[in-house]
């Protein structure tokens, strides 16, 4: 998480006395959601992030502003739209959910959008050429992704990238909107993101932006650990015995740290218990070869199941 804006609906804004009862700066007038998204990647781009890609829900996508606006300065997007979003096809210019309604049965191509909870979160994919934007070298698709298990459950996405870009990149880019709620799941449950009762601006931005720190530091604590992380080879079986000194095995099928687990062991570290670091640090490498066996097998399951559909 890099940055935070309050969302302040119309009748804060309008009400300019009790904005400033709370801090609310004067110069704070009312802003959509896009436009907050924008003014916070231009400070992003300004400050010289390394984005490749721009992604986000229908809030953000179904904006046609904020594309136009990307597109424009050649930042690559994916970005969700409803079914009342409209665009180019050909030499029609048709709502979403018209082109969705029309879509062919077969010509579809299989892929993950990455790993979740239970596995590779596999889907269908398909996408079409949309009218072509501004830039020479640039195109810009209707990305849709189908449900494997519910044919009827349809998801489009605009993408506007370089003319190379091959279809499982955007699929990718699709995918990655998941690790938002993701980010803010786990920042809530960890450290505090949601646990404010604040009474002014000042108040609420202090809060925000030390959660975010925390959740940051965490972060860079576990893609620490996963750059040291000895994996094992591909397709391993896991093949596990108790020996002294900890759990064993030729393919360890370790659960890498998670933030939760750095928060956890932190958490017992400063406070000083009863156990020894060494218990503390094996209790914690023995529940994540549990989680790794648990999960190695789950994953290989659904794989099965999923080959089979």
């Amino acid at each position: 998480m890099l940055d935070r804006a309050l969302d302040l609906p119309k009748e804060w804004t309008n009400d300019r006395a009790r904005c400033a009862l709370v801090g609310i700066p004067p110069e704070r007038a009312f802003a959509t959601k896009p436009a907050l998204a924008r003014s916070m990647l231009e400070q992003a781009f300004q400050a010289g992030v390394a984005a490749r890609w721009v992604t986000g829900d229908s809030v953000y996508g179904d904006d046609r502003r904020l594309r136009m606006w990307l597109e424009e300065y050649e930042h690559a997007y994916g970005l969700a739209v409803s079914g009342k979003a409209s665009g180019w096809l050909g030499w029609r210019q048709q709502q979403v959910k018209t082109v969705l309604a029309t879509l062919p049965v077969d010509g579809w191509t299989r892929g993950s959008a990455g790993a979740g909870a239970k596995g590779p979160r596999w889907y269908d994919w398909c996408w079409l050429l949309l009218a072509a934007p501004m830039p020479a070298a640039w195109r810009r698709w209707l990305l849709v992704r189908r449900s494997i298990s519910q044919p009827t459950e349809l998801t489009a996405f605009v993408v506007f990238a370089p003319q190379a870009t091959a279809l499982a990149e955007a699929v990718h880019v699709a995918g990655t909107r998941w690790t938002i709620e993701s980010s803010f799941e786990a920042a809530k449950g960890d450290v505090g993101l949601d646990h404010y009762e604040v009474r002014s601006w000042i108040g609420w931005y202090r809060h925000i932006t030390l959660a975010m720190w925390a959740y940051a530091l965490l972060a860079v604590v576990r893609a620490r650990h996963l750059q040291e992380l000895p994996w094992p080879k591909k397709n391993a079986e896991p093949n596990a015995t108790k020996q002294a000194g900890g759990v064993q095995s030729g393919a360890e099928p370790w659960v890498p740290l998670s933030v939760p687990e750095i928060r956890r062991l932190f958490w017992r570290l400063v406070l000083a218990t009863k156990q020894t670091i060494g218990q503390m640090l094996d209790w914690s490498a023995w529940r994540r070869w549990h989680q790794g066996v648990a999960q190695y097998y789950h994953y290989k399951r659904r794989a099965r199941l999923e080959l089979q559909l």
